[in-house]
């Protein structure tokens, strides 16, 4: 049957369409977006597939069934089971991690997400391992989202934002009040959760404070990935170069460092006078380091 046949070829190339649509929107996303794109993707999975997800994905609070599977200290980060725990750290996520980047690098903020990530999985992990209590998986990607929401509060507690219906609160305020619920938590029976919330929000003062001094503490994350980057990258073979060493010093360390020090200077300023103190020059130059 002719009608059959053609509706079958439709369907596929609607699936198709979507398919190239959804590679193309994350394709041209920024680094807050694919985060937030690879949540979603593993939040379906976890509802397709609840038992696989929270036995192989979730990090164990038992520290021998941890040794046994070593990726969970990553994966459980991308583990959501209920829809309001992934809306409320994705939106969290979307709006002060965009705001993230136009103060700190796309390098940054993956170097700070994903140590967070690590750093409140120890904190959960320690704390069963020391109190030799048994507890749930821990499963979300609030000890992430809890160390970017204070790392920029530390970096600008008084940058206003407007809610609505409430008016412009101050970031500081914002990120006290969800650090604080967490801090309420740690008096229910299974407050694992709560304390790698907490792992995660003390990393990221950290790390915004070392940031200060131009130290980035999350760096080794970025090494690691250019590691297995380069480990599988091809080699190709050619015909021998010969290198030419200049007598001049690279300076892009000292480019960065002054960088780094007019971006603290209009900080700063934000913090005293407001963001609209700042001339449009002064804008554009924060919005340009933002996005790299």
């Amino acid at each position: 049957m002719p009608g059959i046949g053609n509706r079958t070829n439709l369907n596929d190339g609607t699936k198709l369409t979507i398919i190239n649509d959804i590679k193309h929107a994350y394709n041209n996303a920024n680094a807050v977006e694919k985060i937030i794109y690879l949540n979603v993707f593993f939040f379906l999975l976890t509802v397709l597939f609840t038992a696989f997800s929270l036995e192989w994905l979730a990090l164990p609070a038992n520290f021998d069934s941890f040794l046994s599977k070593p990726w969970t200290l990553v994966t459980y980060a991308f583990i959501h089971e209920r829809l309001f725990h992934v809306l409320s750290n994705l939106l969290v996520l979307y709006y002060i991690g965009n705001l993230f980047l136009d103060f700190y690098s796309k390098k940054q903020f993956l170097n700070c997400y994903f140590s967070a990530i690590i750093a409140g999985a120890m904190a959960f992990l320690l704390n069963y391992y020391f109190t030799s209590k048994t507890g749930a998986p821990l499963g979300g990607a609030s000890a992430a989202v809890s160390a970017i929401f204070v790392a920029l509060a530390t970096k600008i507690p008084r940058y206003a934002i407007r809610l609505r219906f409430i008016g412009s609160v101050e970031l500081w305020v914002m990120a006290a009040i969800w650090v604080v619920l967490s801090i309420l938590q740690l008096a229910t029976a299974d407050n694992g959760g709560a304390i790698a919330h907490l792992g995660g929000a003390i990393f990221g003062f950290i790390y915004a404070k070392q940031m200060e001094k131009g130290n980035d503490i999350g760096r080794w994350i970025e090494s690691i990935v250019n590691f297995f980057a380069n480990a599988f990258k091809t080699k190709k073979s050619g015909p021998l170069k010969t290198v030419y060493k200049s007598g001049k010093r690279s300076t892009s360390e000292e480019v960065s460092k002054t960088k780094q020090r007019k971006i603290n200077d209009i900080l700063d300023k934000i913090s005293k006078s407001g963001y609209e103190s700042l001339s449009q020059e002064e804008k554009d130059f924060l919005f340009r380091s933002g996005k790299e």
